[in-house]
């Protein structure tokens, strides 16, 4: 009986003010291929890193042979703890993904599935970041990359951001083990945007018209939507090279931006 209760004793100390691992979201890698791939991937950017979710440092000790400046923030007190312990030239912080300043030129994390979305929405519409290494769930991965069609999310960001993606990760390279595989996602801030940044609100009320509007074929739904005569939107779109019955999931960035300069009448360029 002591046995019992000196264990459950041990456990309740160890557990964050925040919940346990699964309430955390916390599935760790493991997988020392997937790890290197990452650390190359920042290993090809410039500037001091911030590493979102730092977890048991599994990615935070190879970053920091890269030797630059490297900030590792992470919601877990108790590693928190061991890792300033571990890694006593790294700067650790106890602080929330979703509150603490994405202000370095570079991003890194294995991010907790259920804070993907959030996440993501901080970074696209955040400035003081220039490139971001993340490790998602493999069909947000796949989707922000445009793999398989495009999203509105990845329609209303790519005239200012790069989407690429640089892999799966199977769930079995994790502990304890998702029930979904992840994938490396990367992002880029375009050093010149495709539209005027000024232009971002209506534009991005254009792509959600686009994405949710009635009509079926693009052609049909911004001539429904007012954007375009249906003779106008059928020429626009073939001179972007989109077929009759083209989707909103189909446009590619440039073909985005340039309907939108269509539909502004040409002054959304940037």
């Amino acid at each position: 009986m002591r046995n019992r209760s000196a264990h459950r004793s041990f456990h309740s100390e160890r557990r964050s003010t925040h919940g346990g691992r699964h309430e955390l979201g916390q599935n760790f890698l493991i997988h020392r291929p997937t790890i290197r791939g990452i650390v190359d991937l920042v290993a090809a950017t410039t500037g001091p890193i911030l590493e979102i979710g730092a977890g048991d440092g599994a990615l935070t000790a190879p970053l920091a042979t890269l030797g630059r400046d490297l900030t590792a923030i992470d919601i877990d007190e108790h590693r928190v703890r061991a890792l300033r312990q571990r890694l006593p030239r790294v700067r650790v912080e106890h602080a929330d993904a979703l509150r603490h300043p994405l202000d370095r030129p570079v991003l890194v994390g294995n991010v907790p599935y259920h804070l993907t979305t959030p996440i993501l929405r901080r970074l696209l519409t955040g400035s003081g970041w220039r490139d971001a290494v993340l490790l998602t769930q493999w069909e947000v991965a796949r989707k922000r990359a445009g793999v398989g069609g495009g999203t509105m999310m990845t329609a209303q960001s790519a005239p200012w951001f790069e989407f690429a993606l640089h892999g799966r990760v199977p769930a079995r390279h994790f502990r304890p083990m998702p029930s979904v595989d992840g994938g490396i996602l990367s992002v880029t801030r375009r050093a010149s945007p495709l539209i005027d940044p000024r232009d971002r609100g209506r534009y991005d009320r254009f792509v959600r018209d686009t994405f949710t509007g009635a009509g079926g074929d693009l052609a049909a739904i911004l001539q429904r939507s007012g954007a375009l005569t249906r003779r106008s939107a059928r020429r626009v779109l073939r001179d972007l090279g989109v077929a009759d019955a083209g989707l909103p999931r189909d446009l590619r960035p440039l073909q985005w931006a340039a309907l939108w300069r269509e539909v502004s009448g040409g002054d959304g360029s940037g």
